[in-house]
């Protein structure tokens, strides 16, 4: 039995009948369901639905269910999507010289526990080269300066566009985005935030928050916005730490949740868990 599976999501606003209807229709094409998540919203008042059906139980591909799906979205004033696990989503990945990020993600990628295809990493440094190149991964050199960042980022764009990627991850990508790339790409761009947002947005989080004394560090995983640190937040997570601590100990702990933050942000990404409302989000986990 394959384990293939089409995942259909859902937003719309909010009314009776929703889940009956998107079932029945399922049922009338003996579509099996192994998973389905609901939320209602009472603050937008919208309605959010995940369901993941399993692909060989019904008479017809992906495309055929969108097809046939379409005049139920019309109906509901549905934002809907459909996607195919047999067609991994295609990941560019963005880094500098810190390789803490990059190191988790393709490891989890080559060990098959991120269900993706990486099509390239593109820096602005040198140093990741080997290690991308090692494991069979296209390396982009685009340096960013004061001057060439209209170049640069009109560069990153055509690398992503030539990949044929779906999402981009900023994995410590000590760069800020042009407003032109984030408008490009809505929902689609990922960063993980080396602190607990809101607080500490910006550079040197780790200092700040050794500055005011925290008793918590955290990092954020989020999607890109044109405002700088203020995206849709996907996954958080935080360590505890004392006065005994100092700055060194801080980046050293948060690291280890950085990644993990990251691997599960991008995760719920991939299996498309996560649902915008508005500026926040609905993430199935």
């Amino acid at each position: 039995m394959s384990d293939a599976t089409l995942t259909l999501t859902v937003s719309c606003p909010d009314r009776v009948g929703i889940v009956a209807r998107v079932a029945s229709f399922i049922a009338g094409h003996r579509g099996w369901i192994t998973e389905a998540n609901h939320h209602s919203d009472a603050s937008t008042q919208r309605f959010f639905m995940r369901n993941v059906i399993r692909s060989e139980s019904l008479p017809f591909g992906s495309d055929a269910l969108r097809e046939r799906f379409a005049e139920i979205a019309e109906e509901f004033a549905m934002d809907w999507n459909v996607s195919d696990s047999a067609v991994p989503k295609r990941v560019l990945i963005l880094v500098s010289k810190a390789d803490h990020c990059l190191v988790d993600l393709l490891h989890r990628w080559r060990s098959g526990d991120l269900p993706c295809t990486v099509v390239g990493v593109v820096s602005n440094h040198e140093d990741l080269r080997a290690y991308t190149e090692w494991h069979g991964v296209p390396f982009h050199h685009v340096p960013v300066t004061q001057t060439n960042k209209a170049w640069a980022f009109d560069t990153l764009c055509e690398i992503h566009e030539r990949a044929g990627a779906d999402v981009m991850v900023l994995a410590r990508y000590m760069q800020i985005l042009s407003p032109e790339v984030c408008r490009r790409y809505p929902g689609r761009i990922l960063n993980i935030h080396h602190a607990f947002l809101p607080s500490f947005a910006g550079a040197s989080p780790y200092q700040q928050a050794f500055d005011r004394g925290v008793k918590l560090i955290g990092a954020t995983c989020h999607y890109v916005t044109e405002q700088l640190d203020q995206g849709p937040i996907i996954e958080q997570d935080v360590i505890r730490i004392d006065h005994s601590d100092a700055v060194a100990d801080l980046v050293h702990y948060g690291k280890d949740i950085e990644r993990q933050v990251l691997s599960r942000g991008l995760r719920y990404h991939l299996e498309d868990r996560v649902l915008q409302n508005g500026h926040r989000t609905v993430v199935f986990r």
